[in-house]
Parts: structure tokens; C-alpha cells; sequence
């Protein structure tokens, strides 16, 4: 039976291990705007996945997302040793590192977001001056008095 608290906790410690040592051990420079996101682990806690975005050095760059992935898996070797001296577990992970994804997402859907609101505006513009097509009451029905 796999205890996923442990599992979890795991993640969380791998993930706060590697961020250090990218940020603070790791000299190299395509690991500068690195940030670790997540980590997962696998039931048998013997591979994890760290997530981490890339952000650019202004904010209209555009990040470079090869060198990261280069200088990551250049680095591998020696954050897996920093796990295993950090989490003192019997089988340190292997750790695969995945580009996260979220953050496009989100900021793709924070634009979605801002257009149906504009558009939200417009319409009740449109709104606000609109008056009916027809008459007021259209189930009023004219007699003729011929009885």
C-alpha cells in the first residue's frame, strides 16, 4: 500500500531542495530565471517530477526555455545528489523536470477573461439606450364595438 502523505511530503521537500540549490549552489547562468514550481512522486517514491517555469529577463523578452531545459538536465546529476543528502530516504528519486504550463494558461485565460468582459460592457451599453420593437403591451387587442 502506498502512503500518499509521504508521497507528498516527499514532493514538497524535493521541490524546496532543488529551488534552493538552483538558486543558491547552481552556477549556472541559464538557471538564473529558473523557478520551481512542483514536484510529484511516484507511488514507489522512486521517480519524481519537478515542474518549473522560465521567466524572461524584462518583462517584453520573451524566456529561453532550451537553455533552462539544457542547463537543468546538465545539473541533474548533482541535484539528485543534494535530494538524496536532503531527504535521507534508502533510494534517492530520479528527477525528470517538465516546463510548467499553468502560468500560460493562466495568463491566456486572465485575456479571455478581460475580452468577455469588454464585451459584457458593450453589450450592456447597447442596452442601456434599447427600447422595445414593438408596442409596450404587444397582447393589446383593439375591439371593434359592433355588438
Amino acid at each position: 500500500m502506498v502512503d500518499q502523505a509521504r508521497a507528498r511530503r516527499l514532493a514538497k521537500r524535493i521541490a524546496s531542495i532543488v529551488a534552493t540549490a538552483i538558486e543558491y549552489e547552481i552556477k549556472d547562468p541559464r538557471l538564473r530565471f529558473v523557478t520551481v514550481t512542483d514536484a510529484k512522486v511516484t507511488g514507489d517514491l522512486r521517480e519524481a517530477t519537478v515542474y518549473y517555469t522560465v521567466m524572461g529577463e524584462t518583462l517584453d523578452a520573451e524566456p529561453d526555455y532550451a537553455a533552462a531545459a539544457a542547463g537543468l538536465e546538465k545539473a541533474k546529476g548533482v541535484l539528485r545528489s543534494k535530494v538524496g543528502a536532503g531527504t535521507g530516504v534508502k533510494f534517492t528519486p530520479t528527477l525528470a523536470f517538465v516546463l510548467d504550463k499553468v502560468p500560460d494558461a493562466a495568463r491566456e485565460m486572465e485575456e479571455l477573461l478581460a475580452r468577455a468582459r469588454a464585451a459584457d460592457d458593450a453589450v450592456a451599453k447597447v442596452a442601456a439606450t434599447a427600447t422595445h420593437a414593438g408596442d409596450a403591451d404587444p397582447y393589446k387587442v383593439e375591439r371593434d364595438d359592433e355588438s
